[in-house]
């Protein structure tokens, strides 16, 4: 097709791009664009026609122009190359911005009188998601896949991944203690993804969500015709558990009837369905997990002693959030990280006072309650940093049970606060690590603490 033939159909040629394309006279001004840049802005051509092409408020533009003092670009200026690349942020038509990659270029006569430019517009929005999602994704592998998902960097926990990987090498029962929200479900499948029996099934069962009739079916298996129900034969969980992990959580909430069949099981490592008096081989470790103080519970006649040093051959004991304050950073940002990638919001991070107010919470539901404030964080949120005000209502109604406890006559938060924090530097002689162990709160929320209320060290703590 001869080029004239062509130059008649050039409207028609341009919208075919897929990236967006405008032209703009030598003041400035858009002459007119194509349809790319329309799905791209929002702007219908008819509303940009005749406008300054400053209405996109690219930043790169921009800077040019302050740079210079002057309301003008430099891309018509004597000397300048002749086509100019840049990275920039487009404002669309509402008020939203987008990443962009920026081509300019100078359009001149046949004599070289410079008549405008021509600029294209591609869309980086659908990369710069990839490239977040690429970042998130290494930051989780580098910070989790030494323990299959749980976050810490303190030394408490650090001793827990220690005992994590000799527990993996062994063939001995396990139990880990810990509050609820500690994350014993995690520790469990680290324990398994790392030990001999790996390449086995890992089973695992709530013990406390069924009644002694269902949990002794789910255990044990059942055959037709049991007890009111049993339509078929059911292989119980030890049977799906042969030759791998059986993980057992709430132990301490097990009946005292069950109690006495896991004892046997663990002994003979044999066991038999409900209604049945056949006994199945099982080659299963078993890992058991509770909240509660099973001494105790003993002392009451509710768990039996010669099951408890069964399966407490190996302890894990799981520290809570409040005594290991110096992982609540990583957690947050681990938790954001995930958070941002799910929801698709832009979430950075938290201001100073929302870290400071997770710093000094004491988390009694541990880092599942942290899961979960961050998740209603996220829902309310609407701009790039959770703010205090973006907070569950627990965490800025709850006093500080040190603080509290430190001054009780005085009405003030603030000054029960103040006084909390010089009683605990006088204690502790002026150290502050001490006095944030005592205080329950991290170093640095005492330095901000005694910045905050103009707490002389020397002058109100050793004079």
């Amino acid at each position: 097709m001869p080029f004239a033939a062509i130059n008649q159909h050039w409207e028609r040629v341009i919208n075919t791009m897929s990236e967006g394309m405008l032209i703009i006279s030598q003041q400035g001004r858009i002459l007119s664009v194509n349809r790319s840049f329309e799905e791209m802005t929002g702007y219908a051509a008819k509303e940009v026609a005749g406008r300054p092409c400053t209405l996109l408020a690219c930043e790169a533009c921009e800077m040019a122009i302050n740079n210079r003092g002057e309301g003008w670009c430099k891309l018509f200026e004597p000397g300048q190359p002749e086509m100019r690349r840049c990275r920039c942020t487009i404002k669309k038509k509402d008020g939203t911005f987008f990443p962009a990659l920026k081509n300019a270029s100078v359009l001149r006569d046949d004599e070289g009188t410079v008549l405008g430019a021509v600029e294209t517009l591609t869309d980086l929005s659908e990369i710069d998601r990839l490239d977040r999602k690429v970042e998130v994704l290494s930051r989780q592998l580098d910070e989790n896949s030494g323990f299959g998902g749980i976050v810490g960097g303190s030394d408490p926990m650090k001793a827990v991944f220690a005992i994590i990987e000799k527990a993996a090498l062994s063939d001995a029962p396990i139990i880990i203690f810990g509050e609820s929200g500690t994350g014993k479900e995690l520790v469990a499948r680290a324990i398994h993804e790392r030990g001999k029996r790996k390449d086995g099934p890992y089973v695992q069962l709530n013990c406390a969500a069924l009644n002694e009739a269902l949990l002794e079916s789910e255990l044990f298996g059942h055959v037709k015709g049991s007890f009111t129900g049993a339509f078929r034969d059911r292989a119980g969980r030890f049977e799906a558990a042969d030759g791998g992990d059986l993980f057992l959580d709430e132990i301490g909430d097990i009946p005292l009837s069950i109690q006495i069949k896991l004892l046997r099981v663990l002994e003979t490592r044999q066991f038999e369905r409900v209604g049945e008096n056949r006994p199945i081989e099982t080659d299963v470790r078993i890992i058991t997990a509770t909240n509660r103080n099973l001494l105790e519970l003993i002392d009451q006649k509710r768990f039996r002693e010669d099951l408890y040093f069964r399966i407490n051959v190996i302890p894990i004991h799981l520290p809570p959030v409040r005594q290991r304050k110096d992982d609540i950073p990583l957690l947050v940002n681990t938790f954001i990280s995930r958070l941002a990638l799910r929801t698709g919001k832009n979430i950075r991070g938290l201001t100073r006072e929302a870290l400071n107010c997770f710093m000094d919470y004491p988390w009694p539901g541990n880092v599942r309650e942290m899961k979960s404030a961050l998740e209603y964080a996220f829902t309310v949120v609407d701009r790039e940093a959770i703010d205090i005000d973006h907070l569950p209502p627990q965490m800025l109604t709850r006093p500080s049970p040190v603080a509290a406890a430190a001054v009780p006559g005085h009405a003030d938060a603030g000054n029960r606060q103040r006084q909390a924090l010089i009683d605990a530097l006088r204690a502790t002689g002026g150290n502050q690590s001490q006095a944030a162990r005592l205080l329950g709160i991290n170093r640095v929320t005492v330095w901000n603490r005694m910045r905050k209320y103009g707490i002389d060290l020397k002058r109100e703590i050793q004079g």
